[in-house]
């Protein structure tokens, strides 16, 4: 029954929840709608607010800002002010005398519905944003003529809601104040065009040396397209990409219909370069200022996306030192060059930070010379200046090479060709260091460091820089690269090595402050590591050699702790015959050097490739202009030394052992070399190739003595070691009576007359073969002389003695040095047993006319004392 009741119930339940009315999913949908109808009215609202509070603080139309452009301000490294951008003289061209082509072209690519929109275009709007995924001709932005004339005019270039804002809002009153017409002239006439070229009346005499209405369709698509992207679309530096935008502008103006699709091939055909003005009328400005420098600082705004932002009187702080610019400049402008057509460029970095110090951009560089050899000259062989960049340091790097690294400098071929690898000397030199082989330069080396590095790490090391220098092959060693860099990045590079292995990209501009004196965007680079602290070091170590005893000593500053490396680049086979130039053409020479406070590039070459350089003149011209550089740049600040870090040791080894072994004490002096090495891999092993050389004991060491001279004759045998390169001498010493033992004489003879010897005496001989600082073992022998009976004077009468022969036997009073050379009345030398007097009573000659005999067999004579007498001299005990 419970089961029965319980069941009852739950269907009540069921039942009453049956009855309950159902709510209507209509009423949902009209919730739903009713709350976002109500978001919408709110933001509406709120947005028309904002829009309303943005548009009351949006600055006042003024008719001098829209029509004339507001020049930025250029501040050096100390905060002076020492350009303002713009300010040149510009080519005002009114709306009637615009060629309409030029119209046309213009509103095809920037604004096609410029005369139907009241300033602002919200059918473009949504064009563009679609145009983002669809369109591949970059043809057109969001924003109108107008508002490109009311951004340039009062606001910033950064992308927020506020600036959109007003920009529109300005917009819809700048077309309600003046008339189409008008507002294009304004645009036509402010717009930047490239570098410090404003409007496109000044493009066009600056770029064709023509006035507007004498330039042809495709010269006015050129310009119409420049302003995308000004310095980019530059005809004079980037012709390709000039071209590529110059296609697409004709291509908008058919597609619009401006221009048939027959003109529009037409006009595409043409090569860019026709029209231009060539580079010699190309008439620099005397009056500017610094403006190489400055072309790099309008490029580095072109590169971080702000190049239209030089129109909105932003302040540009700069990296320039000026001291170093006017150095740069002065030099350039010298008389120092060997002709007239030469060019050369220059880049300063500062070794540290690797900010743009100063550059030079080439000879009489002016403002309106397009071509920056210093930033722009990417297609010229760095020549051997490349070495430490893709051989050596990679070297060290990964194979952990140290300076004193075995290389042979002997005749190879590139693998797989038969082309004959070759040095600037046509010669091979053997055997040498890695240290010698950079020092000197040599080819070889460089090609066989590569090899053992492998192109791929090489290219992988390069890279590290942010340098591109395609692929890497075995002649990229020497220079033979499929692409180039400039003086800047090759400044930049070399910077690394003296700054412990960090690198920061070079750059020109600190910081930019937009024109509300608030709003800054910083563009300092970050540094980063790209070699290890002892690869730094220990390549700076062989290219301080450089500058010693290598191929740049001409570019050595007295005083300044400088590393460095030259380069000169050769013409191909093909080139040299086609050109017809001599065995001594060369087109590129280079110097790149660093202190710890400078890096510093130097190119020189003509502008074309085919004009070569043949001189020694024109070959060490850059070397000259970094010397000059340098040390104006360096004078009276203080330029550390190059420290050496923890992770490099110093040892000394013998040259020409493989793997390296430390030096021993008998490696000769010529192959001991202190080189050094990354920690840890330093030679621990002692070479054995060179032994301590043994000189044999003198042999057949024999005395005869001569009662009737007092003296003794020495002689003695010896054969010298053949591998011994030095001379031999004979040291020959004395000990009488069991004495000290005394140095007589050092002869290069093997025999020796020792006189005045003293009866009763016992002398001890020795000789002792010696060469440098290695001596034999002495051979000796020993000599005892009898004691003579004293006679009796009764049974000796005085008066039969000859004065002149004195005492015959010599035991006078005399000591055992005998005082020298006592002379008798006689005429020789006598051998002074007695006091040495001048009488010679006591004295004994060693002949009997008083004169010395002289041996035959060219033996030296020489007395116990060391004293020597005669030619061939002889000594008395």
């Amino acid at each position: 029954m419970s089961e029965q009741k319980r069941t009852r119930e739950q269907r009540r339940k069921e039942l009453q929840q049956k009855k309950q009315p159902k709510k209507p999913i209509k009423l949902w949908i009209k919730r739903i709608f009713v709350t976002v109808l109500a978001l919408g009215i709110v933001g509406l609202i709120a947005g028309g607010s904002l829009f309303a509070y943005y548009a009351s603080t949006a600055p006042e139309l003024d008719e001098k800002s829209l029509k004339d452009p507001i020049s930025p301000k250029l501040l050096d490294a100390n905060g002076e002010v020492f350009a303002t951008v713009g300010s040149e003289s510009r080519e005002h061209v009114p709306y009637d005398q615009i060629p309409q082509q030029m119209e046309d072209a213009i509103l095809a690519t920037e604004d096609v519905r410029f005369y139907d929109h009241m300033g602002v275009d919200f059918l473009r709007l949504g064009k563009a944003v679609l145009a983002n995924f669809t369109s591949g001709f970059g043809s057109q932005g969001a924003s109108t003529l107008t508002q490109q004339v009311i951004k340039n005019s009062f606001l910033t270039n950064e992308k927020t809601l506020k600036r959109k804002a007003q920009e529109a809002y300005l917009a819809i009153q700048l077309e309600r104040k003046y008339e189409k017409e008008e507002i294009f002239e304004m645009y036509f006439n402010k717009i930047l065009m490239s570098g410090r070229i404003y409007g496109f009346g000044t493009a066009s005499k600056y770029f064709y040396g023509k006035e507007l209405k004498d330039l042809t369709l495709d010269q006015y698509a050129v310009l119409a397209g420049m302003p995308q992207s000004p310095n980019n679309y530059n005809p004079f530096k980037n012709p390709e990409l000039a071209e590529k935008r110059r296609n697409i502008v004709l291509h908008l103006m058919n597609l619009h219909g401006k221009i048939t699709e027959e003109e529009m091939k037409t006009a595409q055909a043409v090569p860019i370069e026709e029209g231009l003005l060539p580079e010699e009328q190309r008439v620099a400005r005397q009056d500017s200022k610094y403006d190489a420098f400055i072309d790099i600082v309008l490029d580095e705004l072109e590169k971080n996306g702000d190049g239209d932002a030089i129109s909105e009187g932003i302040t540009i702080h700069t990296t320039l030192q000026p001291e170093a610019q006017q150095t740069v400049e002065s030099t350039l402008n010298s008389d120092m060059f060997p002709s007239e057509k030469i060019q050369s460029a220059i880049a300063v970095i500062d070794t540290k930070t690797g900010a743009i110090a100063a550059v030079g951009g080439g000879r009489n560089y002016g403002a309106e010379r397009g071509f920056n050899f210093a930033q722009d000259m990417n297609v010229r062989s760095p020549g051997s200046t490349i070495k430490p960049l893709i051989d050596y340091g990679p070297a060290v790097e990964y194979l952990n090479w140290s300076t004193g690294q075995t290389i042979v400098d002997e005749k190879i071929k590139y693998t797989g060709t038969d082309q004959v690898v070759r040095n600037f000397d046509g010669k091979y030199k053997g055997e040498m260091t890695m240290r010698e082989a950079l020092y000197n330069s040599r080819n070889v080396p460089a090609v066989k460091t590569l090899q053992e590095v492998g192109t791929k790490n090489a290219k992988e090391f390069i890279n590290r820089f942010g340098i591109d220098l395609g692929d890497v092959t075995e002649s990229s060693a020497i220079g033979g690269t499929s692409k180039a860099m400039s003086p800047i990045q090759m400044a930049g590079a070399y910077a690394a090595f003296g700054n412990s292995g960090m690198h920061t990209e070079p750059y020109a501009i600190n910081k930019i402050v937009y024109r509300d004196g608030k709003t800054e965007k910083n563009y300092r680079p970050e540094s980063k590591p790209v070699m290890k602290d002892s690869t730094a070091y220990i390549v700076t170590d062989i290219l301080r050699d450089v500058m010693t005893i290598g191929t740049g000593k001409r570019a050595a500053v007295s005083g300044l702790d400088i590393a460095g490396k030259s380069g000169t680049s050769n013409y191909d086979a093909n080139q040299m015959k086609e050109w017809n130039l001599p065995d001594s053409a060369f087109p590129d020479v280079w110097f790149a050097g660093y202190t710890t406070n400078y890096s510093i590039a130097v190119w020189s070459g003509y502008p074309e490739l085919k004009t070569p350089m043949t001189t020694n003149e024109e070959r060490y011209l850059p070397q000259h202009i970094f010397k000059e550089v340098m040390a104006n740049i360096s004078d009276g600040t203080n330029t550390e030394r190059f420290k050496k870090p923890s992770s490099v040791v110093e040892a000394t080894i013998e040259v020409g052992t493989d793997p390296l072994q430390l030096a021993s004490d008998y490696t000769p002096d010529n192959l001991k070399s202190t080189e050094l090495f990354v920690k840890g891999t330093e030679p621990t092993t002692v070479s054995e190739e060179y032994k301590q050389l043994e000189l044999d004991a003198p042999s057949n060491l024999s005395v005869d003595y001569d009662e009737i001279t007092s003296t003794a004759t020495l002689s003695w045998d010896f054969k010298k070691p053949e591998e011994m390169e030095t001379d031999v001498q004979f040291e020959v010493s004395v000990a009488i009576d069991n004495g000290p033992s005394e140095v007589l004489q050092t002869t290069n003879q093997q025999g020796l007359i020792v006189q005045s010897l003293i009866p009763g005496s016992t002398y001890v001989f020795s000789v002792t073969a010696v060469s440098d600082e290695i001596r034999s073992e002495p051979a000796s022998i020993s000599l005892t002389l009898d004691a003579v009976e004293e006679v009796n004077p009764e049974d000796n009468p005085s008066d039969d003695i000859d004065e002149n022969e004195g005492n015959e036997n010599g035991n006078g009073n005399g000591n055992n040095n005998g005082n020298g050379n006592g002379q008798g009345n006689g005429q020789g030398n006598g051998t002074g047993t007695g006091d040495g007097n001048s009488n010679g009573e006591d004295g004994t000659n060693t002949g009997d006319d008083g004169t010395n005999t002289t041996p035959d067999d060219g033996q030296e004579e020489t007395n116990p004392d060391g004293t020597t007498s005669g030619e061939d001299s002889s000594t008395t005990p």
